[in-house]
């Protein structure tokens, strides 16, 4: 590509690439792990509470239980 054509479409650019804005800062990582965290132990509690327990067992009770 000629530089002259590469220079012009370098200046067309309408908003032109900032270097130093790519990826999380430190507070961004912190409330991704946060959020991570809180989503983690509200999994844990759904799957280890009565109902869900009793579901898996009945699921997997059903699956060996089938014909073949």
């Amino acid at each position: 590509m000629n530089k002259a054509i590469l220079i012009k479409a370098i200046r067309r650019r309408p908003f032109p690439r900032r270097h130093g804005d790519s990826g999380m800062v430190t507070s961004e990582y912190a409330m991704a792990t946060m959020a991570a965290c809180g989503f983690a132990a509200l999994l844990y509690e759904l799957v280890t509470s009565g109902w869900a327990s009793n579901a898996l067992k009945s699921l997997i009770g059903r699956a060996l239980d089938g014909q073949f």
